[in-house]
């Protein structure tokens, strides 16, 4: 039996300007993660360049997946457990360890001196640690803000802190093109002061006005959950990247065995989690017709579009950005800006959807947001490789509107099926299916891109290279190279012949100046990408297509739930930004027992907090 615990008791509340500090310091460290997530995105290939690694080297395949992923991974696995542990000792505990975990990473991770293999792999181990600090942070955030705001204010603090985190996504997309070209080094630090600042100000300031629980953790469920998640997301990692004479590495045995074991332990997981008493995952609410379906087409419109910001970037610095003119030094920094009408989109039709889902209903707004989605995804696969950006940023625009209506309706309909004493734990488990997607998506559309490439990329580069004086033999070799480094390359914004044909460039008409021109690469490669393209959109739009069937299966909420109230939409904004890869925790509500800051009335009980299976 557990025993609540309240954090402080009644009458002892932190005063009515709590809820101000609590909204601007979790802004700040939410802003912040999401801002070093996609820094680092945009940045790859001045780090690349820093620490001298050569990305066309199928031996640093893995370094570049590993700063991609690592934390993700690290993310989706801790999330639900961090969240749980914060119910149990303290969130604000845990967000200002997360909050002082991730500042310190910031600084290990500009402080590296190594070169080569040894700077990448000091990059990815603190990459992961700052991943454990992003998990302690994502999953106490929106619980802190809903213990600190009363019920009538709590959706505007959670729209606001969400929203936010949003633009954090695409502010750090501009953030390191301006800065990484000056130094690598500085897409970390700048997070630095703000971290420090951040810490303090939490450890002064933030106190716990929620409940604690004293209850047992799930450790056999924590253990079989983490290694059968990092299992099954390690082997799709390595399932890309080529194995002996493959072009990638499904048949890897070490890659089967990591699939295959990994769906085991978790099997166990699930077998587990039906036999303790406090499980991690409530895996019973399966049985709500509409919260299973609503996953589903959560699910598959997360890995419709997860790979899409990937295969845009790799679009851009490729091969249409040097077309036009700019230097490779310059493609991050405009990669990033052309992308911006893809947020705006989403930041334009999330709320309005919200909005509008509670008067006219969600699945009007679901079922319409994938098909839209759909429809972008088939309109971007008529767009010529060298395309007029007026309509590509009108596509993208359009791709981003399809997924911002769908995002806070869907989750409405999840939420919303769910029985009051379980809402903690469904959400949970959607925090957890969210960030898993970011990593299998990236898996499935590399996957799929490398299958189209494999085809004509060979045939194309061979012929290319003869045309330019270049001999058979040579023209052969290079064209045998693996097409997840020329993947690479592409998403660096690389262009690869001059280090591939080395001395022999002086053999070459004009010194092979047409060669390691910055047109000729993205010509060469702009046919076999454009085919890799469609059958990795053909993906996305089947994943859309079933998203939309899902979300008509959502049906009404049954009779023995229809007590639940319809979630506000604030907190419909609040799941917003973990469609854009922040994972966001239950919403958690003060101690009955205990007013709400600022006020004299008792908070109504709204949410699960602590309850066996509480916050996933």
């Amino acid at each position: 039996m557990s025993r609540t615990i309240a954090a402080a008791p009644p009458g002892s509340g932190p005063g009515e300007h709590y809820k101000w500090i609590a909204l601007s310091n979790t802004t700040l460290g939410v802003l912040m993660v999401m801002i070093n997530q996609s820094i680092v995105l945009i940045a790859l290939p001045d780090i690349f360049r820093g620490i001298d690694l050569d990305p066309l080297d199928p031996a640093n395949t893995s370094y570049l997946l590993w700063m991609l992923m690592g934390f993700t991974v690290v993310t989706a696995v801790l999330v639900v457990t961090f969240g749980r542990l914060g119910d149990m000792f303290g969130r604000v505990r845990m967000y200002n360890m997360g909050f002082a975990a991730f500042t310190i990473c910031s600084i290990a991770l500009s402080l590296t001196y190594f070169d080569g293999s040894a700077g990448a792999l000091w990059l990815i181990g603190w990459r992961i640690a700052q991943g454990i600090g992003g998990a302690l942070l994502f999953a106490n955030s929106t619980a802190i803000l809903t213990d600190a705001f009363p019920a009538h204010q709590r959706g505007t603090a959670l729209g606001i802190n969400s929203i936010a985190a949003i633009a954090g996504s695409f502010i750090g997309l501009i953030l390191g093109g301006v800065l990484a070209p000056v130094s690598w080094k500085l897409i970390f630090l700048v997070s630095v002061p703000f971290g420090v600042f951040g810490t303090i100000w939490a450890y002064v300031k933030l106190h716990d006005t929620g409940v604690r629980r004293k209850a047992k953790m799930d450790w056999w469920g924590n253990v079989t959950f983490a290694v059968g998640l990092i299992a099954v997301l390690v082997g799709i990692t390595y399932g890309i990247q080529p194995y002996g004479g493959s072009t990638m590495g499904w048949t890897n045995p070490l890659v089967l065995i990591a699939m295959i074991g990994g769906v085991a332990v978790l099997g166990i997981f699930a077998w587990i989690e039906l036999k303790v008493d406090e499980p991690l995952f409530r895996l019973s609410l399966f049985r709500l017709r509409a919260f299973t379906a609503g996953n589903i087409a959560s699910l598959m419109m997360a890995l419709g579009r997860g790979g899409l910001q990937f295969m845009l970037i790799m679009w851009l610095q490729g091969i249409w950005l040097p077309l036009h003119g700019y230097s490779f030094e310059k493609t991050p920094l405009w990669a990033g800006i052309y992308m911006i009408p893809l947020t705006i989109g989403f930041l334009l039709s999330a709320p309005l959807s919200g909005w509008l889902s509670d008067r006219f209903g969600a699945r009007a707004f679901t079922v319409g947001g994938a098909i839209l989605t759909g429809a972008g995804f088939v309109a971007l696969m008529e767009l010529p490789t060298d395309f007029d950006y007026w309509v590509f940023a009108l596509l993208i625009l359009v791709n981003g509107l399809g997924s911002g209506l769908f995002a806070s309706p869907n989750r409405a309909e999840i939420m919303n099926a769910l029985p009051a004493e379980a809402r903690g734990a469904g959400a949970g488990m959607g925090a957890t299916f969210q960030n898993s997607s970011a990593v299998l998506s990236i898996g499935v559309f590399f996957s799929l891109m490398i299958a189209g490439l494999s085809h004509t990329l060979p045939g194309a580069m061979h012929d290319g290279l003869v045309q330019q004086g270049v001999s058979q033999n040579v023209a052969q070799g290079i064209s045998q190279l693996p097409p997840i480094a020329v993947l690479f390359a592409a998403f660096l914004g690389y262009n690869p012949f001059q280090q591939l044909l080395g001395d022999n460039l002086s053999k070459l008409p004009g010194g092979g100046a047409t060669i390691t021109s910055k047109e000729f690469f993205p010509h060469l490669i702009s046919g076999p990408f454009h085919s890799g393209l469609i059958v990795a959109f053909w993906f996305a739009v089947a994943a859309c297509a079933v998203a939309a069937v899902a979300s008509l299966l959502t049906g009404k909420i049954g009779s023995k739930h229809e007590v639940a109230a319809p979630e506000p939409l604030g907190e419909e904004l609040a799941a917003v930004s973990g469609q854009l890869g922040l994972a966001e925790s239950e919403l958690v509500v003060p101690d009955p027992a205990t007013p709400a800051p600022g006020t004299g009335a008792a908070a109504a009980v709204e949410g699960g907090a602590g309850e066996p299976g509480g916050r996933g």
